[in-house]
């Protein structure tokens, strides 16, 4: 059984942009803390939880490297649909040149 958050799964993170890797990493190294916090004042109730935030942040860490590398790559954008609009001034357009 793998240990950490079912939503920083390997495949999931491979959907996610960078900006939203580095959202990631930064809330979960800010639990890491708060983990570590609650450990040394012994208010901590699951240790197993410090090893799976820790998994996280390597799983994060190692995304963010296969990027760099060209490994693999972030996911492209969505095609935004062009507004109506933008939709009348085609049709403009188009009776403009017929």
């Amino acid at each position: 059984m793998a240990v950490g958050t079912k939503d920083l799964a390997p495949d999931n993170l491979r959907g996610f942009g960078d900006d939203r890797l580095v959202e990631e990493l930064r809330k979960a190294k800010e639990e890491l803390f708060n983990l570590r916090f609650q450990s040394a004042t012994g208010q901590l109730d699951s240790h197993g939880r410090l090893r799976a935030v820790k998994r996280d942040i390597a799983r994060i860490y190692t995304e963010m490297r296969e990027r760099e590398l060209g490994i693999s790559v972030a996911p492209a954008p969505a095609p935004v649909a062009p507004a109506k609009a933008d939709k009348k001034a085609d049709k403009a357009e188009k009776k403009a040149k017929a």
